[in-house]
């Protein structure tokens, strides 16, 4: 298990609807994004993807390219260059090919969808990515979700489970992964894909295939109405936040897939205490938090252990606010009493 600090006071999905695309479709293999637009919105998201690669210890270079519009482009329109840079990416034997708009090429009125509807011998897909008029990173996410989505048909269907929307550029990426895995193979449930984390393309047509749709957070329910109405497969809208709340994860997955969870609930409350147990030294101890970075669901979870060990709020409790963004699950929260114990006892 890590323990490496997580800064949660520095957001890593506060940029703009070109980045949240970016976080997704960087992480499709055999794949290459084009940015449509001037060199420097690819030169920025390159360096933010590759840095945090690096920081969740991943050494993978994003596959980015740019069409690098000119000035000449900007006034005459850049459609003719976009379908240059596709013949030339589309030739080197990549499986797929997603065009992300920019804020200019939407202000000038390049039609994308146009141009990447001709034949280039692979997919060429589509993701409006222009944030200009409001659009947030999450709607960059969703957005390029659900233009995946969309290129994948119906499949035999299995008792697996997809994981839907992971934030990949968050710290705890894979502690997060590993939680739901584990609380799934309690109720014999396989992981079908992780929709969209290190995904070959060639798995893509497989999305259709399980039984149920688990998503990170709320943030992604338009993407879970989507493969609902696409597929017919239900949905869970979060991972796991707190104790009560993995419980009640296990509860939910359980009925929804037609299994009994019973023996489940019963070992992960066992785990639960025997966790709160081996904090115990932490029991009536004086404590500050930061609620003002948490949102609700973590504020809730900090709450509970909060009240389960008996923690004194105090302003002069200790020299760190404790942060209560706990990951997924009870390891998640084991990790967040973990930091609370470094800090606490510093």
């Amino acid at each position: 298990m890590t323990l490496k600090p997580s800064p949660v006071n520095s957001s890593r999905s506060g940029g703009c609807t070109l980045t949240g695309a970016l976080s997704v479709t960087s992480h499709i293999r055999n794949a290459v994004t084009v940015i449509h637009g001037p060199k420097g919105c690819a030169h920025h998201n390159f360096s933010l993807l590759h840095a945090t690669g690096l920081d969740n210890e991943e050494v993978r270079v994003p596959d980015l390219i740019s069409t690098g519009l000119s000035e000449n482009d900007i006034v005459f329109g850049g459609e003719e260059t976009l379908c240059r840079t596709l013949e030339s990416v589309t030739g080197r034997g990549t499986s797929a090919v997603f065009v992300l708009s920019t804020c200019i090429v939407e202000t000038i009125g390049d039609d994308i969808v146009s141009v990447c509807s001709k034949e280039y011998g692979v997919p060429v897909i589509p993701v409006p990515t222009a944030g200009f008029l409001g659009g947030t990173f999450q709607d960059g996410v969703n957005n390029a979700l659900i233009a995946l989505a969309g290129t994948a048909g119906p499949c035999t269907r299995n008792d697996s489970v997809n994981i839907i929307g992971e934030k990949n550029l968050e710290y705890e990426i894979e502690q997060n992964y590993t939680e739901i895995v584990r609380l799934l193979s309690m109720l014999g449930l396989p992981v079908n894909i992780r929709f969209v984390h290190n995904l070959p393309f060639c798995d893509l047509p497989c999305l259709g295939a399980a039984k149920l749709n688990i998503l990170r957070d709320p943030s992604l329910l338009a993407v879970g109405k989507f493969l609902k109405d696409r597929f017919g497969i239900p949905y869970i809208d979060s991972f796991p936040v707190g104790l009560s709340g993995t419980l009640s994860f296990i509860k939910n997955v359980a009925e929804t897939c037609n299994v009994d969870g019973s023996a489940a609930v019963s070992e992960e409350q066992a785990l639960q205490e025997e966790m709160l147990a081996s904090f115990a030294d932490l029991t009536g101890a004086p404590a500050m938090f930061d609620y003002a970075t948490g949102d609700s669901a973590g504020v809730r979870a900090a709450e509970e252990i909060v009240h389960a060990l008996q923690l004194q709020s105090a302003k002069n409790g200790n020299r760190f606010l404790l942060n209560v963004n706990p990951g997924a699950g009870t390891s998640g929260m084991k990790r967040m009493l973990h930091r609370w114990r470094r800090a606490i006892h510093a």
